[in-house]
């Protein structure tokens, strides 16, 4: 059976804003390209671009040959994740693109890998063209595409080595380069996204720059386990704040209110959260909305141990558990690799939901050390090396080009 490899990729110039969808076919078995794809949007989000760009990979492959199998290669770990069936797909918007991407071709027909942007060049190129063809009041067509020239050998780089000197030497078949085409499917995706269709005037932001969304990170106010230091997840006994823990979100609350900047407060579905976040709203006048997502780790048999405790009682699994993400507390806790994927999910539908805005986020522990770690491209071993004090607050700014900012880390001024 003939293997296909779709590369795909999109893009957002303010996230919103000015969008477009790159999609490339190559041969596995040579390395050819065998068909390219590009598409304006007009305004969408980053997500909504990406997933634009494997439903167009997908429908070339197909054109190309409905019997073959699809190995699909994309640098967003949040479309490769969803469309593996790893993590869940909440976001309204994505849920039709991903249902169509699934019905163009038979699911055990298509695999997914994530690649480094750096070896997705080649659909990294074909959506900036189709971004700066929309700037000039266009649509992308295929003479336009020069995506090859930056690909280089990283689109080949699937195919066996065996003779690919000889196929470099060799003249290149003539490709083909494939236009989008207005539908009924396209028309219907176009609908779910609810992009406008205006182009972008003259004068427009910088590329993906612009208003950044920001995430204030708040810690929950104490629990009476807080001072012994007990391990308090979310398989545990789910305590409320104490008296000194309500003392500190009123603390916050008036502090964040003399700011004026938060827009929206989102809260782990957890009492000791949902109750500091009821306080703080209460005094901003806004509403609580609950993320699952932004939940404490479980820690298994762990819960309501101290760390000495832990230590004395699984020696062995504490040692392991400190030494590797992917280990798990005693009992079918989570490891610190599956919180990652939980968060990092949380965090790009947060994100595709509150462009632009100030969101204060109030969640636990591993969760706010965790999107700084991601933020900062760091190690799982950093999460051991950050402090992180009970109704401190963090920052950390989102651009639309994909790059975070850590703004702060455990501030507690608001409690002196």
């Amino acid at each position: 059976m003939r293997e296909l490899i779709v590369e795909a990729d999109g893009g957002s110039r303010g996230n919103p804003g000015p969008a477009g969808y790159g999609a490339v076919v190559i041969d596995a078995a040579t390395g050819e390209t065998l068909a390219e794809a590009a598409e304006y949007l007009g305004v969408a989000t980053n997500n909504v671009a990406e997933y634009s760009g494997l439903v167009a990979g997908l429908r070339a492959a197909r054109d190309l040959d409905p019997a073959a199998t699809v190995r699909v290669r994309m640098d967003s770990k949040l479309v490769v994740e969803q469309m593996s069936g790893r993590w869940q797909i909440k976001h309204p918007a994505m849920r039709p693109l991903a249902a169509e991407a699934r019905s163009i071709l038979p699911p055990d027909r298509v695999t997914y890998e994530w690649i480094p942007r750096a070896e997705n060049k080649h659909a990294d190129r074909l959506a900036n063209e189709a971004m700066d063809a929309g700037r000039r009041g266009e649509q992308w067509s295929p003479s336009q595409s020069t995506a090859d020239l930056d690909a280089g050998g990283a689109a080949r780089s699937a195919a066996p080595v065996k003779g690919r000197g000889e196929l470099r030497d060799q003249p290149q078949p003539t490709r083909t380069r494939t236009a989008p085409v207005a539908t009924p499917d396209t028309n219907d995706i176009r609908a779910a996204r609810n992009v406008a269709s205006e182009a972008p005037t003259a004068g427009a932001a910088p590329p993906d720059l612009g208003t950044p969304t920001t995430l204030v990170l708040l810690r929950h106010g104490e629990t009476p386990l807080t001072p012994q230091k007990r391990f308090s997840g979310s398989g545990g006994s789910d305590p409320a704040l104490s008296d000194t823990g309500r003392d500190q979100a009123d603390r916050v609350a008036t502090a964040l209110a003399a700011r004026g900047t938060v827009q929206d407060v989102i809260s782990s579905p957890l009492a000791r959260c949902r109750e500091t976040a009821a306080i703080v709203a209460a005094r901003l006048g806004l509403d609580v909305r609950i993320e699952d997502g932004l939940r404490e780790t479980d820690f298994g048999a762990w819960e309501g141990l101290t760390f000495a405790e832990v230590r004395e009682r699984y020696p062995d699994e504490m040692s392991a558990w400190l030494s590797s993400p992917d280990a798990e507390p005693t009992g079918g806790g989570e490891s610190f690799e599956a919180v990652a994927h939980r968060v990092g999910a949380a965090r790009d539908e947060l994100l595709a939901a509150h462009t632009g805005r100030t969101v204060l986020l109030v969640s636990h522990v591993t969760p706010i050390k965790t999107l700084v770690r991601l933020a900062l491209g760091a190690p799982p071993e950093a999460l051991f090396r950050m402090e992180l004090s009970a109704a401190s607050l963090s920052v950390v700014a989102y651009y639309g080009d994909g790059n975070a900012s850590v703004r702060l880390l455990n501030d507690t001024s608001a409690l002196r």
